[in-house]
């Protein structure tokens, strides 16, 4: 997500906060929403390597994401930051004594000095934002890599749904094709590392159907061009390699003074 008035979505997202104490699709979470999170989860740690590593979740939202990617993969310690107040302060509440961080901040203006992080984690905020290039460029900088989900913007049911849904519409989302993210990376200096299209299971839809589609996902998944068009997520992890030459063991984090 932004901040700032350029941004599409922080109003609803801070609405759903003060209706749910949480997200739609995390608090009280449907079945579908289960499954769908549980399955870009699983996708995150197959293309990133987290263990170990200092992480920023840019657009943590509620939190949830962001403990769901440390109970499974053993970060050293992990950042969370949205521009959504409320949302941070359901993160804050949700830490207890883990080493998780959560700030309110724009992802266009990290406030971290170059290099502060090993990884940056951009989980399904890219397609909110007026300047996605400009977050990425952002999350090349403060990490040496980056994790993003993004929608699938092959999918042409997904593009659909962001013309007629009256969700998709109210929070702003605007879905990419995954070749054009692979272009902005590229531009902005980076490589992309490894790529997965994943997921089938829609976020909100009734139980029966969840099953169903989620035991034939595996096979969706494994076809060629069918995989792109039906697909949920593209997922891709990137390198800055110029970032990379730069920060060593000693690099200094932290924010930016």
């Amino acid at each position: 997500m932004t901040a700032g008035p350029t941004d599409r979505s922080v109003d609803p997202f801070e609405a759903d906060i003060a209706a749910n104490a949480g997200y739609l699709y995390t608090t009280n979470a449907t079945l579908s929403s289960r499954l769908a999170n549980g399955r870009l989860t699983d996708v995150s740690l197959a293309i990133g390597d987290f263990a170990g590593r200092r992480v920023v979740d840019i657009g943590c939202g509620d939190g949830t994401y962001t403990f769901d990617l440390f109970e499974a993969a053993g970060p050293s310690g992990i950042t969370g930051l949205d521009p959504a107040e409320h949302a941070v302060r359901v993160a804050q509440g949700k830490a207890g004594g883990r080493p998780a961080t959560f700030v309110v901040g724009s992802a266009f203006e990290l406030p971290y000095r170059s290099g502060s992080f090993d990884v940056a984690y951009l989980r399904g905020v890219l397609h909110h934002m007026t300047r996605p290039v400009e977050a990425l460029r952002e999350a090349l900088r403060v990490a040496t890599s980056v994790v993003v989900v993004e929608p699938n913007g092959y999918n042409p049911v997904l593009k659909v749904l962001e013309r007629c849904s009256r969700y998709h519409i109210e929070h702003g989302e605007q879905s990419y094709p995954p070749r054009r993210l692979d272009r902005w990376v590229r531009d902005l200096g980076g490589t992309v590392e490894r790529r997965e299209f994943a997921g089938l299971v829609p976020f909100f839809c009734p139980d029966w159907l969840a099953r169903v589609i989620k035991r034939i996902e595996p096979l969706v998944e494994r076809l060629p061009v069918i995989r792109n068009l039906g697909c949920a997520v593209y997922v891709f992890s990137a390198t800055n390699e110029r970032r990379a030459a730069q920060v060593g063991p000693d690099a200094p984090s932290g924010p930016a003074g």
